[in-house]
């Protein structure tokens, strides 16, 4: 059999390793102006740490797709599926809550759920995540918006729309969930068969199905915004003022939810415009209970993630990837033995200044250019026995045809003069 990618994994080949290296120089320059510094948990933890983030009656998806494993010692280990519950574990585990607050944290990197795979959805995926922790006030939520706003605009995507909800305080959540059940339970049968589960567990995830039936059915109910208790209503009104006096774009989106148990008040979402259906790039919401499950004080805290498929995938069409990186400046052809080893020998030199490459086996003139045109090369230079007896390397500029002999001292300045 050939050997191939793990289904759901993908190679990220050369060619697109300049978007890669684009993607976090813009998230480094963009969050790090806000003062976000960036941290780098590690790709599994203990299992434990992802069942107290997710909990019994989050998302049943979620906890199914989760790669567990366990380890020599016999200890259960599970591959992240999100950063929240490891940037927090790290969080605690360091001390970070003595730090001035709020701390400003973010991560870029894999994470692995078990999925159906499709276009833009992997086992193997990137995500994009920003926390952070010590504030409860709508400012920092609005900050949090802001950021992740000013992120993707940065990286070439100015159509945008954040889509701002709220799914209360505790209080609010268990009497919308109990409304819900007490709405519903009478046409459970009439609900997909995940729905029908997750009324049993959490049924304001039943607001998210993608079922046309279910969406028919809760449509006649009221919204989580629709019973929202004063605290959680002042503090909606407190971001979405914040992002109106900042003339960032929203639009209240009455019935946004989020799966996991520890969200409180503010959850969000940022579409693309344009892109289709599968709009929404990135989410997230505030989470002020998570740090003192995993072990911490309590801590007010809000975060987001961004999937970084999505997000090329919208770049893409929107034709604002990077181009592949630039050939070298020079391409050294030897064209007799000898010239082999001054090839390399002037190569390492050239380096200090300039991308030079040169071909590893003697070549005739005319397969030494095509192999400096394929390189994309600007120069070829080359070097034979009568460039050797003159101390020259015949220098030929690639797109205009134009050639002359330089002396190999002078082989840098020549290059660098254009």
């Amino acid at each position: 059999m050939r050997s191939q990618a793990v289904k759901g994994t993908y190679d990220v080949l050369p060619d697109a390793t300049p978007t890669w290296r684009y993607l976090r120089s813009t998230i480094e320059r963009t969050l790090g102006r806000a003062g976000v510094r960036e941290i780098v948990p590690p790709i599994f933890e203990h299992s434990e740490i992802f069942d107290k983030s997710v909990g019994e009656s989050a998302d049943l998806v979620v906890q199914k797709e989760m790669y567990r494993f366990e380890d020599r010692g016999g200890r259960s280990l599970t591959l992240r599926p999100e950063f929240t519950a490891g940037v927090l574990r790290a969080y605690v585990e360091h001390g970070m809550h003595t730090l001035p607050s709020p701390v400003k944290l973010w991560s870029l990197g894999p994470a692995f759920r078990a999925e159906n795979v499709q276009r833009g959805r992997y086992r193997q995926f990137h995500q994009v995540n920003c926390e952070i922790l010590g504030s409860p006030g709508p400012l920092v939520d609005a900050e949090a918006i802001a950021l992740l706003h000013d992120l993707l605009v940065a990286l070439g995507l100015p159509d945008l729309r954040v889509a701002l909800g709220s799914v209360g305080d505790p209080e609010d959540r268990d009497a919308y969930n109990a409304y819900l059940r007490e709405a519903l339970e009478p046409r459970k049968h009439e609900l997909s068969e995940t729905s029908q589960e997750r009324l049993r567990l959490n049924p304001m995830r039943v607001l998210d199905s993608k079922n046309e039936q279910d969406q028919a059915i809760v449509a006649e109910l009221d919204a989580p915004l629709d019973r929202l208790g004063d605290a959680a209503r002042a503090h909606l009104d407190g971001v979405a003022q914040y992002l109106s006096d900042w003339g960032i774009a929203f639009d209240l989106a009455p019935s946004i939810v989020r799966g996991l148990d520890y969200y409180r008040r503010t959850a969000f979402e940022i579409h693309a415009e344009g892109i289709g259906a599968q709009s929404a790039l990135a989410g997230g919401g505030r989470y002020d209970g998570l740090v003192e499950s995993l072990g911490g004080p309590p801590t007010p805290g809000i975060g987001w993630a961004m999937g970084v498929e999505r997000v090329l995938d919208a770049l893409e069409g929107a034709g604002k990837l990077p181009g592949p990186d630039a050939g070298p400046n020079v391409f050294l052809v030897p064209m007799d033995e000898t010239a082999i080893d001054e090839a390399a020998r002037l190569a390492r030199d050239l380096r200090s200044d300039l991308h030079v490459q040169h071909a590893y086996v003697k070549r005739n003139p005319g397969k030494g250019l095509r192999d400096a045109d394929r390189a994309g090369a600007r120069y070829a230079a080359l070097r034979g026995e009568r460039e050797r007896a003159a101390g020259v390397w015949t220098l030929k500029h690639l797109a205009s045809g134009e050639q002359r002999e330089v002396p190999e001292s002078e082989l840098r300045t020549a290059v660098l003069e254009d």
